[in-house]
């Protein structure tokens, strides 16, 4: 027999909310009335508000004097499901096998988001309120970076006053153990597109005189890191904030992170900035990576030719003390710096969210310890994550509030990537989870 709350998940997942996906703006849109008709449905009044992209769903119980208020956020829009040849169910058909469901956006963030919604469904239906004061706000535009989320904010300061954030958006560090995120990393990206000979070249009548801009493009991405994989960026550390001797010890206690690591992954062996755990790396230390590069020709067999322009798409990922803006700047000099003659560079900035951390021993972060202990026992991790949600740091900057990241997926969940799933288990403790954070928080 499937749990309360499982078939409005189900339906939930069957929206291809994609939000990247012009064609799909009536699919976000769709999703996000289904959700308003749900929680108008146990009680909540609630909109949508048009922004210039996808809209911003409200919705409130009856706000009280003296309680506190609790803003919940999530998204409901999703990632493209591509390549769809690597899905075994189809991606937007939820399938359960095993006791996970598997769909795109199960774990990110529909999943989530929906065991939060069922946790109210059921408080409202007995009790007819919430312990809190409480303002759900989910977005269609997460996936994209939140372009229109902050000038949401900043334009609904007054209607959005709250004393905390929490979120369902982040992981757990293994099944059955209750993990607070109290850091994310923040994230700058940039295109670097190396433009030479204004057309496509005979490599043999013209190679050995003009400049390859493959060739460049691979010169600059050999730039970036030093052989044990230290950023050569100038400044790039600048300010960065040193781990913490209790932090350290915690994330040790937490396990084999190297084995867990090359198990996840299916690599080799692990690599990167030396004097650290990989736990550490991901979870604290900045970085720069490469997410696509490419230039002349693809296709089958060989074509003797010198490409006009190639390119390569970097994100950096940040920690505090670090902004991304700054950030761009340096890479942008960098590449500048390194360029080869005979090309020329044409610099494409891309979105950027700054790192955030939070005291997760604070009165609200001991208070969201707590509910963890009730639904997951006395083992709970407390981590920072490698990930950016750069509406986190937003609220924080309009709001003046900290955030409570509450995750319920699993590293094996496939978040972004095909046969993405999330356990039903999680959905379960996920209802028990909202239930137990409102009535501490209250």
């Amino acid at each position: 027999m499937n749990p309360p709350g499982l078939e409005d998940l189900l339906t939930c997942l069957r929206f291809p909310s994609v939000s990247t996906d012009s064609t799909r703006n009536a699919d976000v849109r769709a999703c996000g009335a289904w959700l308003l008709d749900k929680l108008r449905g146990m009680g909540l009044t609630g909109e949508l508000h048009e922004t210039p992209g996808h809209p911003v769903l409200l919705a409130k119980n009856k706000h009280v004097a003296g309680r506190r208020t609790v803003l919940l956020y999530g998204h409901y829009d999703v990632q493209p499901a591509e390549p769809l040849g690597e899905w075994k169910t189809p991606a937007f058909e939820p399938t359960i096998r095993d006791g996970r469901i598997y769909c795109r956006g199960a774990t990110d963030n529909k999943g989530q988001l929906m065991a939060h919604v069922q946790g109210l469904a059921e408080t409202m239906a007995k009790h007819a309120d919430l312990p809190v004061n409480l303002t759900v706000l989910f977005e269609g535009e997460e996936e994209i970076g939140s372009p229109n989320l902050k000038p949401f904010l900043e334009k609904h300061r007054d209607e959005l006053k709250c004393d905390v954030v929490a979120i369902s958006d982040t992981g757990m560090v293994a099944p059955g153990v209750g993990t607070f995120t109290y850091g994310l990393r923040g994230i700058a990206c940039l295109e670097a597109k190396v433009h030479g000979p204004s057309i496509d070249l005979h490599s043999g009548i013209f190679g050995g005189a003009i400049a390859n801009p493959v060739t460049a493009v691979a010169r600059l991405t050999a730039a970036l890191h030093d052989a044990e994989g230290r950023v050569m960026i100038d400044g790039f550390y600048d300010g960065v904030q040193a781990i913490a001797d209790w932090e350290r010890k915690a994330w040790a206690e937490l396990g084999d992170g190297d084995a867990e690591m090359l198990e996840l992954t299916g690599s080799p062996a692990l690599f990167g900035e030396p004097g650290y755990t990989e736990r550490e790396r991901r979870w604290a230390r900045p970085t720069a990576e490469v997410n696509g590069i490419g230039g002349g020709y693809q296709g089958e067999g060989s074509k003797t030719v010198i490409g006009r322009e190639a390119f390569v798409k970097l994100s950096f990922r940040l920690v505090p003390n670090q902004d991304p803006d700054a950030v761009l700047q340096k890479a942008e000099a960098h590449l500048r710096k390194h360029l080869p003659p005979g090309v020329r560079l044409e610099i494409i900035p891309g979105h950027t969210g700054m790192p955030y951390i939070m005291d997760p021993h604070s009165t609200l972060g001991t208070a969201a310890q707590r509910a963890l202990k009730t639904v997951f026992g006395d083992k709970i991790a407390l981590i920072r994550e490698g990930g950016s949600i750069p509406i986190v740091q937003a609220f924080k900057d309009v709001l003046g509030v900290d955030t409570l990241l509450l995750g319920l997926a699993l590293p094996d969940c496939q978040a972004h990537a095909p046969n993405e799933n999330f356990p039903i288990a999680n959905f379960e403790a996920g209802v028990r989870l909202n239930q137990a954070l409102l009535a501490e928080l209250a």
